[in-house]
Parts: C-alpha cells; structure tokens; sequence
C-alpha cells in the first residue's frame, strides 16, 4: 500500500481516497450478522480482504473474515483499531451508531453515511425526508400521547398502526390500534418519539433493492414479492406479479428514493401495492433479507452489488438467470424445543435447493438462521418446491 492510503492514515480526512478501491484493497464492515458475512463471502471471491467490526468475536461474520476486531461499536479506541485498518468502511444494519460511522468516516470513505443513517434510524424523520421529496409513502402523523393519536385517527382513519420512531424490526415496537377506545392501551413511556400510520388495505407488499455509486451511478434488481409471517418475511419471490407500467414506476419510485436519501451502496425499499397504486412502508440502507434469493437467481447478487457500488466499480448486471426464483427463511422454530439439528438432507433430495446457514450458534423462535433459494421457469412450482423442501426439516 502507498503511504497515502487510507488505512495507512491517522485521523486525517484530507488523506480519504474518494476513487475506486480495487480488488486486493480492504474493506471494513461494522456489524457481524449474517448480512457481513454473505457480504464478506462475496468480497473475498473478488479478491478484497475484509476487516470485521463487532461486538462478538464468533458472530456469523467473524467466523470467514480475514481479520475481526471485537469492541463495543460505541468504544473510540476500538473504532479507530478498525478503521484505520480499511480502505472503505460499510455497514450491515442502519441501527448501527451514527457516531460510529461519522468516526469510522475520519479514516476512510464510509458508506452510508451518518447523515443517512440519522435518517433512516428513525421512522418519522425517513417518511417525512421522503414524503418531502415528493415519493409516495404511507399516511402517517407525529404522535405522542394518547390526545395526539386520537387526532390521528380523526386525520388518517382507524384503524391505525402505532410504531416507536427508533428501534423495533421485524414487527417489535409496533401495535394496531382499532379506534379511539384503544388509544389508552399504548405504553407511551417505552419510547420518547412515536408515529401513527394509516392501517393500508394492500393487495401485495414487494421490495426493490437499489445499488448507488459514490458518483451517483444507479442500478436495481427484479422486484421481490414478499410474504410475512409474524411480522417476519417468510417467502420472496422474483419477480413480482405486476404490470410491466406498475414495475417501471416501482423501480423507478425506488431509485429516487435512493438518490432523494443520497445513499451510496444498497437502498432497499419496501412498497405497498393497493389497488394498482405503490406506497413505500418503509427503506432498509444495506442488503435485504428478500434480496437473498439474488445469490443464486441474479446475474450479479446484492452482496457482489454492495461490494462494487461502495467501491466504485462498475455495478454488475441484475437480469435474472431464470424466469422465477424463490426463497423460504429458516427460522430458530425449526429446531423445535431440542437441540437436534432440522433433517437437511430431507430438504436437498430437491437437487434444485440451495441452502444457506448463518453460522449461528444458537436458534431461537424467530431468529433468522439461514435461507434455500431455488430457481425455475414456473412461478407457482418455485414456489410450492422451496415450501415443500422447508417443510421436510421439521
């Protein structure tokens, strides 16, 4: 490495490279789930080194790293014994510190940046930011008290779903309120910003995951329809069922979403369709669960997409290689109340499963611990074969 690199730098923003990091340089990730570590698999096989961020020395990522340093993400020291080891830094989930990546940013190009996250780490200030750029997103209304959600209701209608600004995932932080009769039932004391969206009546929810470059160069993948359990996606397929004008809008609604937020790496957003309309839920600033199945159906998958666009390398085709794809999560439930691994080989008698575990020490209900993917020429047979293939684990 040259002296002025900037992982060879201490503390000094002038020295950040902003051009492209080629193959061979090294990447920070901070955080070490399994979005780091199918991140981290990618970025290897394009010959970059990876420098994992994390509080656990055998998260999912840290387990294929090249090197890990383990630290409390809001640890100064720590910070700067990663940082000043990379040569662009990335994230892998948006409620990482946005102090961190502002002190991660002191060493070397960090993307996203802080102001994104500051952004994207709280609800009302995400759909305002966009509401404001004038993007279609769900009705809603700053709330904080049970007199202001009743205002709500009045504005929006009932029923209403009632959400913490910060934190929550996966439906944690979140609660329906059907009338003005329930509006005393919400614990406004267990968070200090609330808000109050409009209950949609929607005939799908679909996803599109967007690259962007530092220079502004934008692609994006085949639209994702998903399906929820509990709150918790449970099966994605590509590409939705949508009018080819719906999917145009769509993606393009997604890029601008991304352009409005000046995210540079992945933007996910996640959309309502009603009634031949799109309304943005909600956007994720980094790899997506229902992307996964992109790994095995895309020409380019989103963790390849994530290591070129904060790169700054030329972004990779996202045409899909067959007509359908889908994936089913796997989640801790299926390991039941034992300790007896789910029959894997039940599931791979299906010679067109992929199967993909997290390294995850530990299953839980409802903790994501790995994925199958297929890919197909009939949509309804993806769909029934990764199900069917879910369903022999058990």
């Amino acid at each position: 490495m040259q002296a002025d690199d900037a992982h060879s730098t201490q503390n000094a923003p002038s020295a950040i490279r902003h051009g492209s990091q080629p193959p061979g340089s090294t990447i920070g990730m901070v955080g070490g789930g399994q979005l780091g570590r199918m991140f981290a698999v990618a970025a290897a096989a394009m010959g970059y080194r990876v420098i994992i961020f994390t509080e656990s020395a055998d998260s999912p990522a840290a387990q294929i790293a090249h090197e890990t340093v383990v630290g409390d993400l809001h640890d100064q020291a720590a910070i700067d014994r990663f940082a000043q080891q990379c040569d662009v830094i990335t994230l892998e989930f948006e409620n990482i510190p946005a102090a961190t990546i502002a002190r991660c940013r002191e060493f070397a190009p960090t993307y996203p940046s802080a102001s994104v996250l500051a952004i994207t780490q709280n609800r009302l200030v995400e759909k305002s930011t966009l509401r404001d750029a004038g993007l279609p997103v769900t009705p809603f209304c700053d709330v904080d008290n049970t007199e202001s959600l009743i205002l709500a209701g009045h504005a929006l209608g009932w029923p209403l779903i009632v959400k913490t600004a910060r934190s929550g995932y996966d439906g944690k932080g979140q609660q329906r309120v059907e009338s003005a009769d329930g509006a005393g039932d919400v614990d406004w004391d267990a968070a200090a910003e609330w808000i109050a969206e409009k209950c949609i009546s929607f005939d799908k929810e679909v996803s599109v995951i967007v690259a962007r470059t530092p220079d502004g160069r934008c692609d994006s993948f085949p639209i994702f329809e998903n399906s929820h359990h509990n709150h918790i996606l449970d099966i994605s397929i590509a590409p939705a069922l949508l009018s080819e004008t719906l999917s145009a809008q769509t993606r393009e609604v997604a890029v601008q979403a991304a352009e409005a937020l000046d995210v540079v790496g992945l933007l996910c957003v996640e959309f309502f369709v009603s009634d031949n309309e799109i309304m943005i839920n909600e956007v994720a600033p980094r790899p997506h669960n229902s992307g996964h199945l992109t790994i095995e159906a895309c020409e380019t998958s989103q963790f390849e997409q994530h290591v070129r666009a904060v790169c700054n390398l030329p972004l990779g085709s996202t045409l899909q290689r067959t007509p359908f794809a889908a994936m089913a999560n796997l989640l801790g439930d299926l390991w039941g109340s034992s300790d007896k691994a789910p029959d894997w080989a039940a599931a791979l008698t299906d010679p067109g499963i992929s199967l993909h575990l997290y390294g995850k020490s530990l299953a839980k209900p409802g903790r994501k611990m790995g994925h199958l993917t297929i890919t197909g020429a009939e949509r309804d047979d993806v769909a029934a074969r990764v199900s069917g293939a879910r369903s022999k684990l058990s």
